[in-house]
């Protein structure tokens, strides 16, 4: 695993994704309630990218079906997703924020 700088933490914006791909896998990086969530940029419905979706609270939802996924936990909470999202550790770092991502390649944890 290994720990990958997405942005800076003054860079990041309430509620917005921020999208990373590393060793071609894509994550979808949040600031949602002062926190920071990663999971996998692709909603398991319809590949659409979740870091294009509407965040709410600790949830996000798909842009192209409706899909809400928990950003916590990545589970698929409503239809037509029926599959959960991988999820990744976040932390800041003077400053930054990191994911730590697999070094396997593509794939959910």
């Amino acid at each position: 695993m290994a720990w990958v700088q997405v942005a800076g933490l003054a860079d990041m914006k309430e509620g917005q994704g921020v999208k990373i791909c590393y060793l071609g896998r894509v994550v979808a990086v949040f600031l949602t309630e002062g926190e920071l969530y990663a999971v996998d940029d692709r909603c398991t419905h319809a590949e659409a990218s979740l870091s294009e979706g509407e965040v709410f609270d600790t949830e996000v939802e798909c842009p192209l079906h409706g899909a809400v996924f928990d950003l916590v936990t990545g589970e698929a909470l409503t239809f037509p997703a029926t599959r959960p999202v991988g999820t990744y550790p976040t932390r800041v770092e003077e400053g930054k924020v990191l994911v730590q991502v697999p070094e396997d390649g593509p794939g959910s944890v």
